[in-house]
């Protein structure tokens, strides 16, 4: 592959509704589509796959376990205004795991993507 992605799976219960969540409330671009089964979109140098049920991603493995979307991995992204983008987010009626906490190396909140993914939003402490 030529381009210098990071890549990052996530399962998700509805391709479309989480393109629409990743590409509306947090900066990326589709990139291509097979909805319902996947979708990739991208954010700089993140390449984030969404795949759902139908999905290779989202089969049973060979002992009958389903993989289910959700969970505590995460994306992080790192943002200038950490209060700017928590306002913005909850204005668009975006759900938050928690309140932000702020820690040695700055401040973070996770948001909750609609197939209950969590995307941490970090400011680093200036």
């Amino acid at each position: 592959m030529t381009e210098d992605f990071a890549q990052v799976r996530y399962l998700v219960d509805d391709v479309q509704a989480a393109v629409d969540f990743y590409t509306t409330h947090l900066g990326f671009t589709l990139r291509s589509s097979a909805a319902p089964a996947f979708a990739d979109v991208v954010r700089g140098p993140l390449r984030l796959l969404l795949s759902g049920p139908a999905s290779s991603g989202g089969r049973p493995m060979p002992d009958g376990e389903v993989p289910v979307a959700g969970g505590w991995n995460r994306i992080h992204l790192v943002v200038d205004d950490l209060d700017a983008e928590v306002a913005r987010l909850r204005q668009a009626g975006i759900r938050f795991r928690n309140d932000v906490v702020t820690g040695p190396g700055g401040s973070q909140i996770l948001l909750i993507d609609p197939a209950g993914n969590f995307v941490e939003l970090f400011q680093p402490r200036r």
